[in-house]
C-alpha cells in the first residue's frame, strides 16, 4: 500500500538513497533537512550550509518537495546541555545516542506526523519489523543499532529504514547509477549534528580548563593536565608523554581527586575489567526480558558482540558480567545489549568493576 512518508534528508548519501528508493516504490515522499546548530560563520567547522544545498539538490533530482524544520533550541536544551553537564562531572558523554533519543525519534518524528505521513524514514544502517523491534543492518561495519537503542518500539512501528538492507558500497553504487551527485560524499565525523571539529578547542569554549595532575598507577604525580573531559580511558593520543618503553595510555579517572590516571602498555591489565553497571536503562520493548538474563552486549560502537549476563538490581540499574575482561569500559558511554542481531535496548555505564 502507498504511503505518505517524510525522509530525513541530511544532505549524505545514505539519506538520498532511502528518499530515492520510496519514490520508485510509488510512495508519495517528502523530504525534511534538520537545523540543530547555530554559531557565527567563522565559530566553527559546521556543516549545516553545505548539507542544506546538498539536500536541496538531492529533493529537486528525485522530483520531492524538501522543507528545512530548526530544532536548534530543543537540540541545546536536551542533547548539548546534558552532554556539558557529563563532561563537567569527568564523564565521556555519548551525544549521539541523546540526540537520537530527544530530536530525530521524537521532536523530528513529531513534525514528520504534523506533515500528515504515515512513516517517517531515515538513512540509518539497521532494520525494525512490525512489532517495533530493532535489528542491526546489513552492513555490520556501518550497523547503527547502537545509537538507537533508547528508542522505543511504539516510535519504531512507525519508522523505515530503507537503507537498512543495504551495504554501504551498494548505497553508494544506486546512488551513482540515479546520477546523485552526492554518491562519494564521506560521512560525517564529529558531535552529533555538529559536524567535525577539533573536540578539546571546542568544548573549552563553553567549558574552560579545569587543570588537576597526571598520576601513574603507583601515585606519582608526573604532570598537569587541562581537565578530566578532555581524556578518556584508553586515550593515547594528546597526553605528550613519551621516553623510552611503551607508549603511554589513560588508564583511568579520580573524578573526586580531578586526577587523570595514566601509565605505559596498550594491554595494561589496569584496562581490563570484568563487569560494570549500568543506569538510565532504555528497553526497546519498554521491559527487559528478565530480572536476568544471558545476551552480547557492546561497550562502544562498531565492537565485537562480547557474551555477558546481565542482572538487574533493585536501584533499577544492570550490573553486567562478561565471560571476559574488556578494554576501556568508559563511565558516560552506553552499554547496549543482543539477542544475536535484535538489538534489547541498553544503558549509561555508571562504573566499571574490578
Amino acid at each position: 500500500m502507498k504511503k505518505k512518508i517524510c525522509v530525513g534528508i541530511s544532505g549524505g548519501v545514505d539519506s538520498a538513497v532511502s528518499a530515492l528508493l520510496l519514490k520508485k516504490q510509488g510512495h508519495n515522499v517528502i523530504g525534511l533537512f534538520m537545523k540543530n546548530w547555530e554559531e557565527p560563520e567563522n565559530a566553527g567547522n559546521c556543516t549545516f550550509s553545505q548539507d542544506f544545498e546538498d539536500a536541496l539538490s538531492i529533493c529537486e533530482q528525485i522530483g520531492i518537495p524538501c522543507y528545512s524544520v530548526n530544532f536548534t533550541e530543543e537540540y541545546r536544551k536536551y542533547v548539548f546541555d546534558e552532554f556539558l553537564r557529563d563532561c563537567k562531572a569527568g564523564f565521556t558523554p555519548n551525544p549521539d545516542v541523546l540526540c537520537n533519543k530527544e530530536i530525530k525519534f521524537k521532536h523530528f518524528f513529531e513534525k514528520s506526523l504534523q506533515f500528515g505521513a504515515d512513516l517517517l524514514a531515515t538513512g540509518h544502517y539497521c532494520n525494525t519489523d512490525l512489532e517495533g523491534n530493532l535489528f542491526k543492518g546489513k552492513d555490520s561495519e556501518k550497523d547503527q543499532s547502537y545509537f538507537l537503542h533508547t528508542v522505543s518500539s511504539s516510535i519504531f512501528q512507525k519508522v523505515h529504514f530503507p537503507v537498512g538492507y543495504l551495504t554501504k558500497p551498494k548505497v553508494r553504487q544506486i546512488a551513482k547509477e540515479a546520477g546523485l551527485s552526492v554518491y562519494d560524499k564521506r560521512g560525517s565525523r564529529g558531535i552529533c549534528f555538529i559536524g567535525k571539529r577539533d573536540f578539546k578547542p571546542f568544548v573549552m569554549r563553553y567549558l574552560g580548563l579545569s587543570k588537576g595532575h597526571f598520576e601513574n598507577l603507583a601515585g606519582d604525580v608526573l604532570g598537569e593536565h587541562d581537565g578530566l573531559a578532555y581524556y578518556t580511558i584508553g586515550q593515547r593520543k594528546g597526553l605528550k608523554f613519551g621516553g623510552e618503553g611503551e607508549a603511554w595510555y589513560v588508564m583511568d579517572k579520580d573524578i573526586s581527586r580531578n586526577v587523570v590516571i595514566i601509565d605505559r602498555g596498550k594491554d595494561h591489565p589496569a584496562l581490563f575489567a570484568l563487569s560494570l553497571i549500568a543506569s538510565e536503562l532504555a528497553w526497546i520493548t519498554h521491559h527487559p526480558p528478565a530480572d536476568a538474563f544471558r545476551c552480547t552486549a557492546k561497550i562502544r560502537y562498531r565492537q565485537q558482540d562480547q557474551p555477558c549476563r546481565v542482572t538487574l538490581t533493585e536501584h533499577g540499574e544492570a550490573h553486567v558480567v562478561f565471560d571476559t575482561p574488556q578494554r576501556a569500559i568508559t563511565p558516560g558511554q552506553a552499554v547496549v545489549f543482543y539477542k544475536e542481531d535484535r538489538c534489547l535496548g541498553g544503558g549509561k555505564i555508571k562504573t566499571k568493576l574490578s
